[in-house]
């Protein structure tokens, strides 16, 4: 393990950019960002163009490591390259941001109110891939739409599951166990798991730690457990569809906790802005959730 990129994570001031949008998740991401499915075709395509996004997004003035403490990449960005350099050391060696890699292969069909992972196949052989290219740790997502307690206690069991396979790696995992911001049951939903995710870090060795990135909660510092135990990095705080005002302002009203925004985070950026419009758009998006980051630490 990189100890400078520990211990950015853990003493630096700032958030965690979600760059790993995926296949399902890409052509939405680009319609966003004005490139229409008409401007592609096939996969390939497709990923050039996102690619070509992030690109833009990582090598603007305003994307460096005084308010970015790491970014989380899909595992075509990684394998890919910025400015002739492999992205993830081109984000710690050029901009001082630390790499994080999206390791999950999707979600499974809803059962008992979640969405466990997909199987992750060769995972070993890509966490090996990835610490060969200055990648600190992984990040990996299922979802709990119902306040169901076998269920969500499934989702934890295989997030911990694969966070130790993660952590015997030597990389420190994101597990992620989004609670969908429209669930009916979301409140409850949340003390479900918050419990659930204490009493399984005892699964875990004393010396190891791990990260979480959840749903920003409906009651504030509901994660203070979390945020305080000593055998968590860091907790970060997804958008899960909020706006990015909305988002900040409940992220700013929770101590500690970081934002680990993906489309509000990239909200405003387009295709067709110029350079100093992007970078001036990007920068404003940066400062709004850094001020809400540093807010919540501060807290």
């Amino acid at each position: 393990m990189n100890q400078k990129q520990l211990q950015k994570i853990q003493r630096g001031d700032g958030f965690i950019a979600a760059l790993d949008q995926s296949g399902g998740s890409t052509p939405k991401a680009l319609r966003l960002y004005g490139v229409e499915e008409t401007e592609y075709a096939g996969d390939e395509e497709m990923f050039d163009r996102v690619h070509d996004m992030r690109t833009r997004i990582v090598t603007s003035p305003s994307f460096n490591g005084e308010r970015v403490l790491g970014a989380i990449l899909f595992e075509q960005t990684m394998d890919r390259q910025v400015e002739g350099r492999d992205t993830g050391s081109y984000l710690w060696d050029e901009k001082g941001v630390v790499p994080f890699l999206k390791v999950d292969k999707g979600l499974a069909d809803e059962a008992d109110g979640v969405q466990l992972m997909k199987p992750i196949a060769d995972l070993d052989a890509l966490l090996a891939r990835a610490s060969e290219q200055e990648i600190f740790g992984t990040k990996m997502r299922s979802v709990v739409k119902l306040a169901n307690p076998d269920g969500i206690q499934r989702i934890v069991d295989q997030q911990f599951e694969v966070g130790r396979q993660i952590l015997a790696a030597g990389l420190v995992p994101i597990l992620e166990p989004e609670v969908d911001i429209h669930s009916s049951e979301k409140a409850e939903a949340e003390r479900l798991l918050r419990d659930a995710l204490v009493s399984s870090l005892d699964s875990i060795g004393d010396d190891e730690q791990v990260m979480f990135k959840l749903t920003l909660p409906e009651e504030d510092d509901f994660y203070a457990e979390l945020v305080d135990h000593p055998k968590v990095l860091k907790v970060v705080a997804l958008s899960g569809g909020y706006s990015r005002d909305e988002a900040n302002a409940r992220l700013a009203r929770n101590g500690g906790v970081v934002a680990s925004f993906s489309r509000a985070f990239t909200e405003g950026l387009t295709a067709q802005q110029d350079d100093d419009d992007f970078d001036a758009t990007l920068d404003a998006s940066i400062g709004a959730i850094y001020a809400a980051s540093t807010a919540g630490s501060a807290a």
